[in-house]
């Protein structure tokens, strides 16, 4: 009798091939966009303040309004990419986020503007959830990390790129010229992952759906295996919502603890993230500068993030990501003592990016392990849901410590102490084998 080889057990066993570089490579540049189009209202931010006259609480206010569409759809749309695929969430998602920016520079009130910037973080929510199953899945078990790391970064690359676009875009138009130039390039993804990428085969081999061996072998074909003859057995699935099943037991806990980790760091990645381009305009520096500054704290932050990616492949992620995550707010404290001049603050900015998004990238790479491949988006879109919801507030209450009378350093301290208390929520987290295949080897 012939044994089944499970795809899945090919792609993870076997070196990467070359169209399985390129799928990585453009969840990365996925993620950039994520990047720019979240943090373009940051780069707008001291031109819509001063066009409406709106004060800083009120300003924290609309900063956060994409990161509540976000947690949304993070926690919805996962569910979506688990149950009708990777690459379907995706170009949804695309569509959602070109309307949205288009819209934004539209807009006459703040009203609007927040309504708009929901809607976009809808898009950006469920692009998250499903660009980390997708790096998660085509890459092989060596690689993994890596894989899901390099994935992650693609984030302070797209605020890199947007920042030095939209510093350009601010000395000759206002703030609304970034969300044209986000709504352009967000559309041009379109027909590059409706060409490109296929349907992941672990969600293929997953769920079954129609036509999943033929679209399953064209794939197999392009990275160059022989084509299957038949599906793998298909997994006894529980028939309860995915939601429920990442709280049944034996997971319960880790999905606790995950989404716990995030929402505490995340609060202090998007201090850092939301206002320095107001701190250094509100310390005497034009808008263009400002975004200079956030340049160089994304500068650090991709850095950051990639040191983090090769250094898994010899070291424990997750206690590399522990030791960043202490280190964040090392360097946001600092970061709150001030500087002289704009290069000492560039500097500082860096090394906080660097710390901060790095224990982003590492959560990124301990979701990737923490939920099997059924789950992974509906868990992972769950965690940075909920997660959204420490990005939400962090810009609120920074705004509203800001508004009653505390400095920088004092606000600095506060926002700061989020990532300390992730780090002893992930210290606390059992954490799955990186085995890409075990889901694959249940049924061999």
């Amino acid at each position: 009798m012939n044994t089944i080889i499970d795809p899945r057990q090919l792609l993870a066993a076997n070196p990467m091939r070359p169209l399985q570089f390129v799928i990585v490579a453009i969840t990365v540049a996925l993620t950039a966009l994520d990047g720019f189009d979240v943090l373009s209202i940051s780069f707008a931010s001291p031109g819509i303040a001063h066009e409406w006259g709106i004060d800083r609480a009120a300003l924290g206010f609309v900063l956060s309004m994409e990161l509540v569409g976000m947690g949304i759809g993070s926690i919805l749309l996962g569910g979506v990419a688990d149950s009708l695929g990777r690459r379907r969430t995706i170009l949804g998602c695309l569509l959602v986020m070109t309307l949205g920016m288009y819209m934004v520079s539209r807009v006459h009130n703040l009203t609007e503007l927040s309504l708009w910037r929901v809607f976009t973080g809808l898009g950006i929510g469920g692009m998250l959830a499903a660009t980390n199953a997708v790096a998660a899945e085509f890459a092989n078990v060596r690689r993994r990390d890596l894989c899901v790391a390099l994935m992650a970064i693609g984030y302070p690359l797209g605020a890199v790129a947007g920042g030095l676009i939209a510093a350009q875009l601010l000395k000759s138009s206002d703030w609304r010229s970034v969300f044209e130039f986000g709504a352009v390039v967000t559309a041009l993804f379109f027909p590059l992952v409706l060409w490109t990428m296929p349907e992941s085969i672990g969600w293929l081999a997953q769920r079954q759906p129609a036509n999943a061996l033929a679209m399953m072998n064209r794939t197999l074909q392009r990275l160059g295996y022989e084509p299957a003859q038949q599906l793998p057995p298909l997994a006894m699935r529980s028939g309860r919502a995915p939601l429920v099943d990442i709280f049944t037991p034996g997971i319960a806990k880790s999905t606790v603890l995950v989404t716990a980790t995030y929402f505490l760091h995340i609060t202090t990645f998007y201090f850092i993230l939301k206002w320095v381009p107001k701190i250094v305009v509100d310390m005497g520096f034009p808008p263009a500068a400002a975004a200079g500054v956030l340049i160089w704290a994304n500068v650090g932050g991709a850095t950051g993030g990639a040191m983090l990616g090769l250094l898994s492949l010899r070291y424990s992620v997750k206690a590399l990501t522990i030791l960043l995550l202490v280190a964040s707010t090392v360097m946001v404290t600092l970061f709150g003592r001030g500087q002289p001049d704009l290069h000492g603050l560039s500097m500082v900015s860096a090394f906080a990016g660097f710390c901060t998004n790095g224990g982003v990238v590492g959560i990124y790479a301990v979701l990737a392990r923490t939920f099997p491949t059924a789950l992974r988006a509906t868990g992972t879109g769950f965690a940075i849901g909920c997660g959204r919801g420490g990005a939400m507030i962090a810009p609120i209450i920074a705004g509203l410590l800001f508004t009653t009378g505390f400095g920088l350093q004092y606000v600095a301290i506060v926002m700061g102490i989020g990532s300390l208390v992730a780090a002893v929520c992930l210290a606390l987290l059992p954490l799955r084998a990186n085995s890409a295949h075990l889901d694959a080897a249940a049924h061999l």
